[in-house]
């Protein structure tokens, strides 16, 4: 009789498993995905990248673009905007980054083609590109509780003009 429960239990669990694994997701959660790879969520792009980070590009910024890649572990929020010199320094001050900002060896883009999908070089690849980084929580930062880690990158252009670039998840 115990073999014939355990038999009946395996049989069941089993079948829930079938039934669970089988299910397809909601097509209305915006996370919805086969559970291993990342899609661009469509919908999302600098408005809701920069209410996740909680930053505003500086009045008078141009080029705003942003976009949220969903991930099966986490997001990653995109965005970018040229402005002065002296707002793209006020921005990657105002997010309390561990060193200030510096520049660093030319590198490969680790992440893939995150800021191509904006129709922007990987700023890591781009020679003079300073950089930094922030961790809100460490900072005690409330204004991003939400953020584990900001990337911040600024490259020069001319006349005084930057390009800020933020990866944030």
């Amino acid at each position: 009789m115990t073999i014939r429960r355990g038999a009946l239990l395996i049989a069941a669990v089993a079948a829930a498993s079938l039934l669970f694994a089988c299910s397809s997701p909601d097509t209305d959660d915006r996370r919805a995905t086969d559970g291993r790879t990342s899609r661009w969520d469509e919908n999302a792009g600098a408005p809701e990248a920069s209410a996740f980070m909680n930053v505003t590009a500086p009045k008078g910024a141009t080029e705003v673009k942003g976009a949220v890649q969903i991930n099966p572990q986490e997001d990653v929020y995109l965005l970018s905007f040229v402005t002065s010199e002296k707002n793209a320094e006020g921005v990657a001050a105002d997010l309390r980054p561990e060193e200030p900002l510096k520049a660093k060896k030319v590198d490969f883009a680790p992440d893939g083609e995150l800021f191509q999908h904006l129709g922007l070089a990987e700023p890591q690849t781009l020679k003079g590109a300073r950089s930094t980084g922030a961790c809100p929580p460490c900072m005690k930062d409330d204004r991003r509780r939400k953020v584990q880690w900001i990337d911040i990158y600024v490259q020069a252009l001319k006349g005084d003009r930057a390009r800020v670039y933020l990866k944030a998840f």
